[in-house]
């Protein structure tokens, strides 16, 4: 039953396969599988993974994308460690509930959902979907007023000065999300420093 299922698996995924709750249940409180969330457990032997909080909530929320701060913090854009996963639905569905690891969940129109649209490896082999640097950069500013502007400008910043920078791609991005004009205007700023 185990060769069945993935490294990282849910609950209906193990019932699935054929386990039965006793069993599942059994296998975590022995120590064999390790509950990432609720309904969201990984095999104990299994290699650790780089992002946990982050392939947790991908497997309970697969529309879902790691967004804002934390998808800021996958690409080293920032020295602030999020309190929360901060993920992006589509705004016509439903707020995700997830009590662990906590969330906090941002609305995105339907139609710029899948913009910059990327992936992360949170552990061996298992991708979760994540902004990329230009969307990442563009929705922190888009949104600097609620997540606060020296956030977003140190992260401009440290986009700007890394090697695989693409300032005209970032500028693009912003052009989609409407904020082309303050984009800009930081990146002068910032590039005259």
């Amino acid at each position: 039953m185990a060769g069945t299922l993935g490294t990282t698996f849910t609950t209906a995924e193990a019932l699935s396969s054929g386990m039965h709750r006793r069993e599942l249940y059994g296998l975590r409180d022995d120590g064999a599988l390790i509950e990432l969330s609720r309904g969201v457990f990984r095999w104990a032997d299994a290699p650790a993974p780089t992002f946990p909080d982050l392939l947790a909530v991908s497997r309970r929320v697969p529309i879902a994308v790691v967004c804002c701060v934390s998808a800021a913090a996958v690409y080293d854009l920032t020295d602030e460690i999020p309190v929360a996963v901060q993920l992006a639905v589509p705004r016509r569905q439903r707020s995700p509930r997830i009590d662990y690891p906590p969330t906090e969940v941002f609305r995105f129109t339907a139609e710029k959902f899948e913009l910059g649209l990327s992936s992360v490896e949170a552990a061996p082999g298992e991708m979760v979907r994540v902004y990329n640097r230009e969307r990442t950069v563009a929705d922190l500013m888009r949104l600097r007023n609620r997540l606060g502007e020296p956030l977003a400008l140190s992260a401009l910043r440290r986009y700007l000065r890394s090697r695989d920078a693409r300032p005209r791609d970032l500028l693009v991005v912003a052009r989609e999300l409407n904020i082309l004009g303050p984009v800009r205007t930081a990146m002068d700023a910032v590039t005259a420093e």
